[in-house]
């Protein structure tokens, strides 16, 4: 078992290396980035804001009606919703559920590239496969899915708002004063830089899982399964890690 998953660290470390090469045709390069800009990151604001603008309405009503009392400040609502949108969800969680939608569309889209032959079509033509098809995934998803941690942020707060403003759990003045209070930019930025990192992890390992499919239409899906699983399990180890790191270098 152990070797195994040795032997599959490995194939990935030599794939990584042939995706990180210098593309041959930076033109081409920057086209394809522009367009997996689109396909996985611009088709994903719509999920990410709707998700967020719930979860930041649900976390504000939980907090004022089971934890908050009498003994707290009537702004602890609203900082609490804060803290777990930086901290926590619009980095880790969000990155969780974009690996099951960014990480399936990738590996079923190299999966079927490489069960159809068109991998082996690119390599008989000279072409790098694994930079044309990788990188632009990889440098697609690192510049864009910090934009949209940002986004979950705005819209679990606008959520926020929106139980002040439509449901009468708390009144505005308070949130306002709970978002405000002790508020620490560095939590904002660990958000931001551990994003960048579960990006890396999607984009990679969901093409590692594509790019190496061997069988048929049944092993794609079996392959953005495994993907997706994957992504999630490193997504989880790593945060500890980057957390405890980056509050240590506060």
């Amino acid at each position: 078992m152990i070797l195994k998953q040795l032997h599959i660290f490995g194939d990935y470390l030599l794939l990584m290396g042939r995706a990180f090469h210098r593309p041959e045709r930076i033109r081409m390069f920057f086209k394809k980035y522009y367009s997996e800009i689109l396909a996985l990151g611009l088709n994903s604001v719509g999920i990410v804001m709707l998700i967020s603008l719930f979860i930041g309405a649900v976390i504000c009503i939980q907090i004022k009606l089971n934890i908050q009392n009498v003994w707290m400040p009537s702004w602890v609502s609203g900082y609490t919703t804060r803290e777990i949108m930086l901290l926590e969800f619009s980095s880790a969680i969000m990155c969780l559920i974009l690996a099951g939608k960014v990480g399936s569309n990738i590996a079923s889209e190299l999966g079927t590239m490489r069960i159809t032959q068109q991998i082996d079509a690119l390599e008989i033509m000279g072409i790098n496969s694994a930079s044309y098809l990788i990188l632009p995934k990889i440098a697609a998803l690192v510049t864009f899915i910090p934009i949209l941690v940002i986004f979950s942020v705005a819209a679990g707060i606008t959520g926020a708002y929106c139980t002040a403003y439509f449901a009468n759990i708390i009144t505005p003045t308070d949130l306002t004063l709970g978002l405000q209070h002790n508020f620490t930019p560095w939590y904002f930025w660990m958000g931001v830089i551990k994003s960048l990192f579960f990006a890396f992890i999607i984009a990679s390992v969901s093409s590692y899982h594509g790019y190496t499919v061997k069988g048929g239409s049944i092993e794609v899906g079996k392959a953005s399964t495994s993907a997706v699983v994957a992504c999630s399990v490193l997504i989880l180890f790593s945060d500890v890690f980057l957390t405890q790191l980056l509050s240590d270098a506060q």
